[in-house]
C-alpha cells in the first residue's frame, strides 16, 4: 500500500482532526504574516519621551515598582472563586424541578465546600482587610 492511499484511508474522526490542525496552521501563519508585514512597515522613530510612564497626566515621581502584601491577591481570589460559585448556581436554579432531589443534594454538596473554603478562610485572617 502506498503513503498515498493510506493517507486517504484515514478515518472520518482523524480527517477532522486533521482540518483542524490544517485551519489552525493557516491561522497561526496569517498572524505571523500580518505581525511580520506590520513591523517591516510601521515607522520606528524612538524618542525617550515614550518610554516614560504616563498616568492621568502627572509626571512619575519616585520608583514606578511597589510591592502589595499577599492578602490582596487571596482576596481578589476568593472573589473570583465565589464568582464563579455564582456562575454554576443561576442556571442551576433555573432547572431545578427538573433535577429533583439528586440536584439539589449536589448543589448542597457544592455550596457546602465552598462554605468551608470561606470558613477555612475567615480563620485564617484572611477576610480582615486593613
Amino acid at each position: 500500500m502506498s503513503a498515498v492511499t493510506r493517507f486517504l484511508a484515514v478515518s472520518d474522526f482523524l480527517r477532522s482532526y486533521l482540518t483542524v490542525g490544517i485551519f489552525a496552521g493557516v491561522a497561526i501563519a496569517l498572524v505571523a504574516g500580518i505581525l511580520g508585514l506590520g513591523s517591516l512597515i510601521r515607522p520606528t522613530r524612538p524618542q525617550a519621551s515614550k518610554y516614560v510612564n504616563y498616568e492621568s497626566g502627572v509626571d512619575p515621581v519616585g520608583v514606578g515598582w511597589s510591592q502589595a502584601e499577599i492578602r490582596y491577591y487571596i482576596f481578589a481570589l476568593l472573589f473570583v472563586l465565589f464568582d464563579v460559585e455564582a456562575v454554576f448556581i443561576f442556571p442551576w436554579a433555573t432547572r431545578l424541578e427538573a433535577y429533583g432531589t439528586f440536584g439539589a443534594v449536589e448543589m448542597g454538596i457544592f455550596i457546602g465546600i465552598l462554605a468551608l473554603g470561606l470558613l477555612y478562610a475567615w480563620r485564617k485572617g484572611v477576610l480582615r482587610w486593613l
